[in-house]
C-alpha cells in the first residue's frame, strides 16, 4: 500500500454529537438491531448529527463525515457514491449507482435521484461492502439509507433560517401533531437559494463572455408530508408524499486547457441555461401481525421531470474559434413503481426474514448538443457542431452545415426478486447469519442518433459507415447473490465476525451519444459487474463511554464498469473525446478501517475514523490493444487514505444558556477522476474543514449560530469528463453564515 503523510487536528463539532454508545440501534438489516450485533461495517449519522445538518446543501455532503466513502458529482445534482473504492463514476442517468441509495425504504434507481435535498432527516445509515441479499441489485459497493422523521407522540417541531456568503438563504421547518386517536401527522419543508460560488472570468478577451450565473445558482424547494395510523390493533399504516423542485443554474465545468485561478471557470454565453427539475413520490408502508410473523409492505411511486444543460466544452472558444463550441441540454422523464413485501419472525433465539419485490421503471431522454445559439423550434444552432463531420459518416450527408446532434432513447426495466435473511444462534456466543437473493431483470432499450443540418436535412449518425444509429434491444439478467457471516460474542458488547458477501450492479444501454448501428448491439452494451468480498471485523465497547470498530476487507471485482474516453479525430486534424460506459476485466480493492466514538463527559463527544485502501485494475485486453492504459491503475475516486475527525463540546453558561463549539475535518489523499489514470485527471490530496459555534437559550428552545464550510477554501474536482480537452466539475468554495433556530 502506498504511504501518505497526513497531518490532522482533533476538533469538536456540535452537529455531530453521538448518542451514548449502548443506545445505537440500526435498521440496516431491515429490522431494529443493536449496532454491535450486526456482523458488517455500518456507520450511523444519527439524530444529533442530522438536527443541525441543515447547512448541508445536498446528499453528497454527508461524505464529509465519512471515511472510506466518496461522492462523484456531475451535471449539478447527479451523485455516484463510491464505497471502499467501488463504484462507476458516470454522468448518464441510465447508469445505476454501485451504492444502493434508499429514501425511507424506497430504492432510488437512477443517479439523478441520489442528489437529495436534505431536510427533516432522522438518521442516515451507511452499509459498507456488497449487499447481495437484502438490497440486491446495484449494491455492489454497499447501501445508503436516508430516513426522514416519522410522525410520533413526541415529535420535534422547529423553524430555522440561515443567511450566508453568496447570498445564501436557507429556510426550514418541521411540524408534527396528533390529529386523532391513533392518527399522527407531520409536514416539513425547505427552501434553499444561493448565488454563484464559482467565478466566470474571461480567459480569452476576443471571445464572447458568459454571465455570472454559469458559476451555479441554487434555487430549490422541497416539502414532505406523512401520516401515521396506528390504533394498536396489530396493523399500522404510514403514508408519505414528497415534492422537490430545482430551478437554479447548473455550474459549468472547467476546461483543463485553460489557465485559471481557484474557484474560476471560463465559458461563453451560449450554454448557460436555467434548470427546470421536478422530483415527486409517494409511498405506503403497512405493518401487520400474521400470527407469529410480522408482515411489512412498502408500495411506492417515484419520478422526475428534468430540463437542464450547460456549456459542454467548458471554454469560451474551443480551438480559439469563437464560432466553434458545444452546448448540452437534457430533457428527461422517469417513473418508477415498486413493491416490497416481507415477513419475519423470531423463534427460539433465531430470526428469519423472507421477502419478494417487483419494480417497473420507464425512462425517456432527449440529449441535445448544438453550436452557437439554439432555435428551439427547428433545433438548429448558428454554427457547425464540432463533432458533426466525423459522426455523420464517411460520405457527406448534406451540403449544409450540421449544427445539432439529437440523441433519443427510451428504456423500460422490469425487475423482480425473491430474498431471505436469517440469524441462527448456534450457541450462546456464536451467531450464524446467512442470506440469499435471486433477481430477474428485463431491460428494453430503443433510440436513435441524428444530425440536423441547416439546409433541412436530418441524417442518422453513421460513424465508421457501419450503419445508421437507430435500433433497439432487450437485455435479460438472472443473478444469485447473498451473504454469510459468523459472529462470536467475546463478552459484554464485544464481538468479532468473519463475513463473505457478494453483489452486482446491472448492465445496460449507454444512454447518450449514439454513433452508429452498433449502439444497441452487443458491442455497444455494458454488462453487469460483480464483487465478492471478505471481511474480518471487531466491535468493542471497552467502557460505557467508548466504542471501537475495526475491519479488514478484501474485494474481488469482476467486469468493473468504467467510463472510457477515446480520442476521436476530426477532419481538420484536431480531435474531440468520445466516451461510453464499458467493462474492464477485473480489479481488486483491499484495506483496513477503524472508528472510535468517545464520550468522556455528557458535554463532550469525539469521533475519529480512518480508511486505508489500495485498489488495482487488472486489464489484459480492452478490445483495442490499449490494455496497458488501464492495467495497474487505481480505481477512480479511490483515495489510499481518508480520515475524519469531529466532535462536540457544550459549555453550560449562566442564566440557562449553553455555548456549543466545534469543527470537523476530512482528509482525502490523491485520487484519479477516471480509470485511465492520466496526470491531468488526478486530484491531489486535500483536507476540508468545517466549524460552528452556537448559543442556545435552553428554556426557550431558541438558538443562534455562526457556521462555516470548506473554511480552508480548497479547490477540488468532484468529477470529470473528456470532450474538447478534459473538463472538471469542481467543489464549492468557502461558505459561511449565521443561523437562527426555534425548537418547540
Amino acid at each position: 500500500m502506498k504511504t501518505t503523510c497526513m497531518c490532522v487536528i482533533l476538533l469538536a463539532f456540535p452537529q455531530i454529537a453521538l448518542a451514548a454508545p449502548d443506545t445505537i440501534t440500526v435498521t440496516a438489516v431491515k429490522r431494529p438491531q443493536p449496532l454491535n450485533n450486526v456482523p458488517a461495517s455500518v456507520t450511523i449519522l444519527g439524530p444529533s448529527q442530522i438536527d443541525k445538518a441543515n447547512d448541508l446543501n445536498s446528499a453528497e455532503e454527508i461524505v464529509q463525515l465519512l471515511a472510506g466513502v466518496q461522492a462523484a458529482v456531475a451535471n449539478g445534482t447527479q451523485i455516484s457514491f463510491q464505497i471502499r473504492g467501488i463504484g462507476a463514476v458516470d454522468h448518464q442517468a441510465l447508469t445505476p449507482t454501485a451504492a444502493a441509495v434508499y429514501a425511507d425504504g424506497v430504492f432510488l434507481s437512477t443517479n439523478v435521484q441520489t442528489g437529495l435535498l436534505l431536510y427533516d432527516l432522522e438518521r442516515v445509515e451507511i452499509l459498507k461492502g456488497p449487499q447481495g441479499s437484502l438490497y440486491g441489485r446495484n449494491a455492489s459497493s454497499g447501501a445508503i439509507n436516508f430516513l426522514s422523521r416519522r410522525p410520533g407522540e413526541d415529535q420535534l417541531n422547529y423553524v430555522s433560517a440561515s443567511y450566508g456568503r453568496f447570498d445564501r438563504v436557507d429556510a426550514q421547518a418541521g411540524f408534527g401533531a396528533r390529529l386523532a386517536d391513533g392518527v399522527l401527522g407531520r409536514i416539513a419543508g425547505r427552501y434553499l437559494r444561493q448565488d454563484p460560488g464559482l467565478s466566470n472570468i474571461a480567459a480569452d478577451a476576443t471571445a464572447p463572455f458568459g454571465p455570472d450565473e454559469a458559476g451555479g445558482v441554487r434555487d430549490e424547494f422541497g416539502v414532505r408530508a406523512s401520516l401515521l395510523i396506528d390504533r394498536n390493533d396489530d396493523t399500522s399504516f404510514l403514508a408519505r408524499l414528497h415534492y422537490e423542485a430545482d430551478n437554479g443554474v447548473n455550474p459549468a465545468p472547467r476546461n483543463s486547457s485553460l489557465t485559471l485561478g481557484r474557484h474560476e471557470i471560463s465559458v461563453g454565453p451560449d450554454g448557460v441555461q436555467d434548470t427546470d427539475n421536478d422530483f415527486f413520490g409517494a409511498s405506503l408502508e403497512v405493518r401487520t401481525a400474521l400470527g407469529a410473523w410480522e408482515a411489512i409492505s412498502i408500495s411506492s411511486i417515484e419520478g422526475y421531470n428534468q430540463q437542464y444543460g450547460f456549456d459542454f466544452d467548458g471554454t469560451q472558444a474551443p480551438f480559439g474559434d469563437p464560432t466553434l463550441n458545444a452546448n448540452l441540454a437534457y430533457d428527461r422523464d422517469f417513473l418508477q413503481l415498486s413493491e416490497e413485501l416481507r415477513v419475519e419472525r423470531d423463534w427460539g433465539g433465531n430470526h428469519t426474514l423472507i421477502g419478494v419485490m417487483a419494480a417497473r421503471e420507464d425512462f425517456r431522454q432527449e440529449y441535445l448538443i448544438w453550436c452557437g445559439d439554439l432555435d428551439e423550434t427547428t433545433l438548429l444552432g448558428t454554427c457547425r457542431y464540432v463533432g458533426a463531420p466525423g459522426r455523420a459518416g464517411p460520405a457527406p450527408a448534406s451540403p449544409g452545415v450540421a449544427t445539432t446532434l439529437l440523441t433519443e432513447i427510451e428504456q423500460e426495466r422490469i425487475t423482480a426478486a425473491l430474498f431471505t435473511h436469517n440469524d441462527f444462534a448456534l450457541t450462546s456466543r456464536i451467531t450464524f447469519t446467512v442470506g440469499a437473493r435471486y433477481t430477474f431483470e428485463r431491460i428494453h432499450g430503443a433510440g436513435s442518433g441524428r444530425h440536423i443540418f441547416d439546409d433541412g436535412v436530418i441524417a442518422f449518425n453513421n460513424r465508421g459507415g457501419v450503419g445508421p444509429a437507430a435500433g433497439e434491444n432487450v437485455i435479460y439478467e438472472n443473478r444469485f447473490s447473498g451473504n454469510a457471516a459468523l459472529r462470536y460474542a467475546l463478552n459484554g458488547a464485544n464481538s468479532v465476525y468473519l463475513s463473505f458477501s457478494n453483489g452486482y450492479k446491472s448492465g445496460g444501454f449507454n444512454g447518450e451519444v449514439q454513433n452508429n448501428s452498433t449502439h444497441f448491439q452487443e458491442e455497444g452494451l455494458f454488462s453487469a459487474e460483480t464483487v465478492n468480498a471478505f471481511e474480518l471485523g471487531l466491535k468493542s465497547q471497552p467502557t460505557e463511554t467508548l466504542t471501537l470498530t475495526a475491519a479488514a476487507f478484501f474485494q474481488d471485482y469482476n467486469d468493473p464498469q468504467a467510463r472510457i474516453f477515446v480520442d476521436f479525430p476530426l477532419p481538420d486534424g484536431s480531435s474531440i473525446i468520445s466516451n461510453s460506459l464499458s467493462n474492464l476485466d477485473a480489479a481488486i480493492a483491499y484495506g483496513f478501517e477503524a472508528e472510535a466514538n468517545w464520550r468522556p463527559t455528557p458535554n463532550l463527544t469525539l469521533n475519529a475514523a480512518v480508511s486505508l485502501l489500495d485498489t488495482e485494475i487488472r486489464q489484459t485486453s480492452d478490445g483495442a490493444g490499449n490494455a496497458a492504459l488501464f492495467d495497474g491503475n487505481p480505481l477512480p475516486f479511490a483515495s489510499n487514505v481518508s480520515a475524519t475527525l469531529f466532535g462536540a463540546y457544550a459549555v453550560p453558561l449562566a442564566s440557562g444558556k449553553t455555548l456549543s463549539l466545534g469543527a470537523n475535518a476530512k482528509y482525502r489523499s490523491a485520487y484519479y477522476l477516471d480509470a485511465e489514470g492520466l496526470a491531468d485527471r488526478r486530484q491531489d490530496g486535500f483536507t476540508t474543514f468545517d466549524a460552528e459555534a452556537a448559543l442556545s437559550f435552553d428554556n426557550t428552545g431558541f438558538e443562534i449560530a455562526v457556521w462555516g464550510r470548506n473554511l480552508l477554501d480548497k479547490d477540488y474536482a468532484t468529477s470529470g469528463f473528456g470532450f474538447i480537452g478534459y473538463n472538471r466539475f469542481v467543489g464549492e468554495p468557502r461558505t459561511y453564515g449565521v443561523r437562527v433556530r426555534k425548537q418547540f
